[in-house]
């Protein structure tokens, strides 16, 4: 447990440096000498080997993802009958994430997504169109609800929730029943306010 709580103290570090080498300016641990990132990728190899040169952000991403693929396997078991459960999969670094879709769903063409948000440390509940026309068109329907930002359409998503802003990885047990039941309630949310739409 105290792996992890180690593991999650550095990944937040990586965060941290990594922000700041795409804010412009990357602080070097050892010299602690800016250096201003080229557009040149190759001017930008030493910071990126020095990210990885302790080996600590890969055993950090690999705990990471086995969060995610356990919890994936706790919906498979949990919601079997109710939802199809997709695989976890990978975004670059920046999201891992499994699918769930249940007949209503698939009529509309969409899905929920429990994503891990990499960046930002938690986890997420996101409603998705299977096509940008889908995401699009729920997004104009759906401007008015709580969740949905009526400014600005997401990349990715119609909206995307907060499911668990701070996890606690030295207790997945807990974290585990946790997600499962702020999904429970999203879920039972997310679906009045799209049948009032129908």
């Amino acid at each position: 447990m105290l792996r992890f709580a180690v593991a999650s103290l550095l990944f937040r570090k990586i965060q941290y440096i990594k922000n700041a080498y795409y804010s412009g300016v990357i602080r070097q641990v050892a010299s602690e000498e800016a250096v201003v990132p080229s557009k040149n990728l190759n001017a930008r190899i030493p910071a990126y080997k020095k990210v990885f040169a302790s080996g600590e952000i890969q055993k950090t991403y690999q705990s990471l993802v086995g969060v995610v693929q356990d919890l994936r396997t706790e919906f498979k078991k949990a919601y079997k009958g109710k939802y199809s459960v997709a695989n976890v999969l990978h975004g670059y670094i920046d999201f891992t994430y499994f699918y769930l879709q249940n007949d209503y769903l698939k009529k509309h063409r969409l899905k929920l997504a429990i994503v891990f948000n990499h960046q930002e440390v938690r986890f997420e509940l996101w409603l998705l169109g299977q096509t940008k026309d889908v995401q699009i068109n729920f997004w104009e329907k759906l401007k008015g609800e709580q969740w949905v930002n009526e400014d600005l359409i997401p990349e990715w998503s119609i909206f995307e929730i907060v499911m668990i802003a701070n996890p606690d990885f030295d207790d997945t047990k807990q974290l585990l029943e946790s997600i499962q039941s702020t999904f429970i309630e999203f879920s039972n949310e997310i679906f009045e306010v799209l049948e009032a739409y129908e």
